[in-house]
């Protein structure tokens, strides 16, 4: 298939890549051991999120894994050398999946979507977190349980379980380490979305899609400046409002906009 990653699943998993229409689906492929992240499958992945920002026929990305379940988590006897040491698995200079603004990393500017399903624990909720919008199955099973096994969340989860939920619902599930299911995270905000079991992807693709349809400029800017209201505060983020929209309505896009609402088309954006 056009697009997509040859290598050849094996023992410490893989990431594979698909490109349909702009958008970058991301398959997290190792499901025989419930898809357990490996240093060799975060360095992948931090590779296919940073294609997906510097390619600019790439829109939008699509996050998904192979099999019954997102994932289980660290595959924590090949990930506990680099933990003991302070070491990252994915390489300086890429785009973090986790997008953490940690030094040396570039945060990502395009969307991500996420299709989680099954047991999806630890890495896996801090990587839909990360993201921006997550469809769950209806068979989800969510645990942040660092806890349980002597270690701290350090992807995101206290940072933006907090922020989505409020401190005592994240703590709720942070000090316990309990298993949720996707009623509850859709009530903590932690997804948008519930389908049922094995409507995930194509809804998730759906939605993809849509955000590939507009104009690519509006869409990171739109993004990067929901994102600095929550990190940085509203007061902050409309500093920007004046001299974005200026810069985006003096683009080709802007342009393309009203042409196709005069003419009653669907626009052709370029990203210019």
């Amino acid at each position: 298939m056009p697009g997509m990653n040859t290598a050849t699943p094996h023992t410490e998993g893989c990431i594979d890549t698909t490109v349909t229409d702009g958008v970058l689906q991301i398959a997290i492929n190792r499901p025989a051991k419930r898809n357990g992240f490996t240093p060799k499958m975060f360095r992948e992945l931090g590779e296919a999120y940073t294609r997906l920002d510097d390619d600019p026929a790439l829109r939008v990305g699509l996050l998904v894994a192979e099999g019954a379940h997102f994932t289980a988590g660290l595959d924590l006897p090949t990930i506990a050398p680099l933990m003991q040491r302070g070491e990252k698995a994915v390489p300086l200079g890429l785009v973090d999946p986790l997008n953490l603004g940690m030094d040396g990393y570039r945060r990502r500017t395009k969307p991500m979507v996420v299709a989680v399903q099954g047991i999806t624990y630890t890495l896996g909720i801090e990587l839909m977190l990360a993201a921006d919008i997550v469809v769950a199955a209806d068979d989800c099973r969510f645990s942040q349980l660092e806890v349980a096994r002597g270690i701290m969340a350090t992807g995101g989860a206290t940072l933006r379980m907090a922020e989505r939920a409020g401190m005592g619902n994240a703590l709720l599930h942070l000090l316990t380490g309990d298993v949720f299911d996707s009623a509850e995270a859709l009530r903590l905000n932690f997804v948008q979305k519930v389908v049922p079991a094995g409507q995930e992807r194509a809804e998730a693709l759906r939605i993809a899609q849509l955000i590939a349809a507009q104009a690519p400029l509006a869409v990171v800017a739109t993004r990067q400046n929901v994102l600095k209201g929550v990190e940085h505060g509203p007061l902050v983020a409309m500093q920007d409002f004046l001299e974005v929209q200026k810069r985006l309505s003096r683009s080709e896009d802007a342009a393309e906009g009203v042409r196709s609402f005069v003419e009653k088309r669907a626009a052709r954006f370029s990203g210019r």
